[in-house]
């Protein structure tokens, strides 16, 4: 199992300095992944969760993180794939992978949010074409030295993007999604899947079989496949990962059983630390307590 850990992309200690501080201190404390995820705006109407109310950009933040750490990889969960043209994230995500010496973990939704979708100029219809599409031109634009790709939704003329990524094969992709249909996708076309927020942990398992099925039925080894959850801690709602130190490690370890390949703990759902009116010190201070007692080594 590997354990990652969420940058402080929300909320009042999403700022410079407990950013690169949790970033540096998860790397020497041996976690293996910082994560971001996406949220463009939210609509003047809705009534958000506080970790959404104010979102550093993904990609930027985990540009500042790779310039404070050199081994632990940086992933996003997610960036929604409809926003942003797959020619556009080809080459941040590959100037990423350069700049980070081949640490970048691409996730990929599809969005909810209607004001987003409005605000970005796009359509939320079909998005089961859409990704399956999507996914086909980042490979070609990473792997090809001529790129080219013929889609409904995209298209890429024959050319030529460098610099490649450094990973071979290009940046690893995962999957987000919750229907039975996405799920089997992301075992399908993808490198994984990235479970959301607000999923019922105890339930992982029937997820994970779906996943692999899919990869299964595409003709792919299952077991090569990535399961990657988010850890939303102190959520009783959710079902795991509530409760002592200790209590928390024997839920990360079932969720092992149930075939999670990762688990990064991620703090911004916690309005404790994310809300808008939390004292950044205070934020960065229980974030630091839980880092230590829940390091995957065992240093303090």
């Amino acid at each position: 199992m590997r354990i990652g850990f969420g940058l402080p992309v929300s909320g009042t200690w999403a700022t410079p300095g407990p950013l690169g501080r949790i970033a540096a201190e998860a790397e020497r404390l041996g976690y293996d992944s910082l994560w971001a995820f996406q949220r463009l705006l939210v609509g003047a109407d809705q009534e958000p969760e506080p970790v959404y109310r104010t979102v550093l950009d993904p990609l930027v933040a985990l540009g500042y993180a790779a310039g404070r750490t050199e081994t632990i990889r940086l992933g996003v969960a997610v960036v929604n794939l409809p926003f942003v043209s797959p020619a556009y994230l080809a080459k941040q995500a590959a100037t990423l992978d350069v700049l980070s010496g081949g640490r970048i973990d691409l996730g990929l939704g599809t969005g909810w949010s209607e004001a987003e979708f409005v605000a970005t100029g796009v359509q939320g219809d079909r998005r089961p074409a859409r990704t399956r599409e999507y996914v086909a031109a980042l490979r070609t634009l990473w792997r090809d030295d001529v790129s080219e790709f013929e889609g409904e939704f995209y298209r890429i003329p024959p050319s030529r993007m460098l610099p490649k990524p450094v990973q071979a094969g290009g940046v690893p992709i995962l999957l987000g999604g919750s229907v039975p249909a996405a799920l089997r996708r992301a075992g399908e076309i993808a490198d994984g899947w990235v479970s959301r927020s607000a999923q019922d942990l105890t339930q992982i398992g029937k997820d994970v079989e779906l996943v692999r099925a899919g990869a299964q039925k595409a003709g792919r080894d299952p077991a090569r496949l990535r399961i990657v959850c988010r850890g939303v801690l102190f959520r009783p709602e959710r079902g795991l990962l509530d409760g002592s130190w200790e209590k928390i490690r024997e839920d990360v370890a079932w969720l092992g059983t149930q075939g999670v390949t990762e688990v990064f703990y991620d703090l911004n759902w916690d309005p404790r630390i994310s809300g808008p009116d939390v004292d950044p010190a205070v934020a960065e201070e229980r974030a630091l307590d839980i880092l230590h007692n829940l390091t995957p080594i065992g240093l303090s």
